[in-house]
């Protein structure tokens, strides 16, 4: 995996500012250390525009809200600390950012929210990033790790514990693939470890109910555009064998874009190429992400 050169002298905020990167620290007692106890987004910058920053930052909001995070810092300091962050490191297209939001540093170690006196910790951390994935497209296995149910950790809170993605990620290293689906509890498609799914029947596009899965922002503004352009798409319930049987599919996500799924458990998708569908669709998303956004201040 190659990383981009410009990467290495990066400023990041932390806290209460920028720093170097090399300088760019938590607290051991902080408590994304200590349990993984945080909530954070990936935005991706277009042309001079954040895309989604709105939506992004309610669904930061959100999560932190429903782990009963303490001391929250406001939506103006969030902004002001992501433009801060782009304008350092001279970024306006091509540039990837993790903004996460900790819990805050603990008095002590340990797992209880009641050691957390100082209110929360900001990191935005933006980077040289091209989409993780190509349009040459992916091929996929199905994890034996299930996606998360509500009645365990709702998949609706951008958490950052993330390891029953990490998990099902390990497995489709050990397959030699690029990623792997994940199915709910009860044996319907959630999404992939790191993307939502979709996939296209006669002119149809279809990606599974957000129960189980993230609702992600860049699977919203598919189905919006789908919408606006008279493209039939649903939620429903999707069974690996619709996925096998697919004319197309693909992933979404701010990471990856839109991405062609190629291969499923060894399986040949539609003709093992992006199809019509999933390339049209690809156009129209790079579009609407480059025209809209919010303007970097």
């Amino acid at each position: 995996m190659s990383v981009d050169p410009r990467n290495k002298n990066l400023q990041v905020f932390v806290g209460d500012g920028l720093k170097p990167r090399d300088e760019a620290r938590v607290s051991v007692f902080d408590s994304v250390v200590q349990g993984g106890d945080a909530v954070w987004e990936g935005l991706r910058v277009y042309n001079g525009r954040i895309a989604a920053l709105d939506e992004h930052l309610r669904r930061l909001g959100d999560s932190a809200r429903a782990l009963a995070f303490e001391q929250v810092p406001d939506e103006a300091t969030i902004r002001s600390a992501l433009f801060d962050t782009l304008k350092a490191n001279d970024m306006t297209d091509g540039a990837h950012v993790r903004l996460t939001l900790t819990r805050g540093e603990k008095l002590t170690s340990g797992m209880n929210p009641r050691f957390n006196q100082s209110g929360c910790t900001l990191i935005v951390l933006a980077e040289w990033k091209p989409p993780v994935y190509t349009d040459d497209g992916i091929r996929v296995v199905t994890a034996s790790t299930r996606r998360n149910t509500p009645s365990c950790l709702d998949s609706k809170i951008h958490h950052n514990n993330l390891l029953n993605n990490i998990l099902a990620s390990i497995e489709a290293n050990v397959a030699g693939v690029d990623s792997a689906v994940m199915l709910d509890m009860q044996g319907f498609i959630s999404e992939t470890n790191d993307t939502n799914l979709f996939i296209v029947r006669d002119g149809e596009v279809m990606t599974p109910h957000a129960d189980s899965c993230l609702p992600g922002l860049t699977r919203q503004m598919i189905l919006t555009l789908c919408e606006r352009n008279g493209i039939p798409a649903l939620e429903r319930n999707l069974s690996l064998t619709e996925l096998y049987t697919a004319d197309e599919a693909f992933t979404t996500g701010t990471m990856g874009e839109l991405t062609p799924i190629l291969e499923a458990d060894g399986r040949v998708v539609g003709d093992g190429a992006r199809g019509a569908i999933t390339e049209r669709l690809q156009q129209l998303h790079r579009a609407f992400a480059y025209e809209h956004g919010t303007p970097i201040e």
